[in-house]
């Protein structure tokens, strides 16, 4: 069953918040530096174990649950582009020259969202993060925020253990 509407609306308010913030401090792909402070403080304040230095800046968090069981990954850019941003809105670039013109402040604030919700509000991990017609649990969670989109790290999957 998903949460009720109203369970989530704290969670889409913060994301606005993030998302805000996040497109008025952009970086260009590898100089994240702030950024990446920001997603680890955010992932900390959940509990969640966090590592920083991912392919220099990316941000990898680790939702343990306790349950043995299948891993999901979500991964999203944090990177900006040099563009001179022009539009004249509150959460206006600070950076001349540097904006979210592509959209990664937003997959990088609706990640932060989804980390958030395996959690109650007691901040327990609870050991579903959704439940679809199947009724197929998610045990453990994996969240990778990165530099860039052109990342030449490999990437596969397989049963079992990959960390």
């Amino acid at each position: 069953m998903l949460p009720a509407a109203s369970a989530l609306l704290p969670i889409d308010e913060q994301v606005v918040e993030d998302r805000r913030y996040l497109h008025a401090h952009p970086e260009l792909a590898f100089e994240e530096h702030e950024t990446a402070r920001f997603v680890a403080e955010r992932l900390r304040a959940l509990g969640i174990e966090v590592h920083t230095g991912i392919a220099k800046t990316g941000v990898l968090g680790v939702l343990h649950t306790g349950r043995a069981g299948k891993t999901v990954l979500l991964r999203a850019d944090m990177d900006a582009l040099p563009i001179h941003e022009l539009n004249d809105v509150p959460y206006r670039s600070q950076t001349d020259g540097v904006m979210h013109a592509c959209g990664h402040d937003a997959h990088t604030a609706i990640l932060l969202s989804v980390a958030r919700a395996p959690h109650d509000r007691s901040g327990r991990a609870v050991s579903r993060l959704m439940e679809t017609r199947s009724a197929c649990p998610l045990y453990n969670y994996l969240v990778i925020l990165s530099p860039c989109g052109r990342s030449r790290a490999p990437t596969s999957s397989r049963p079992g253990s990959a960390l």
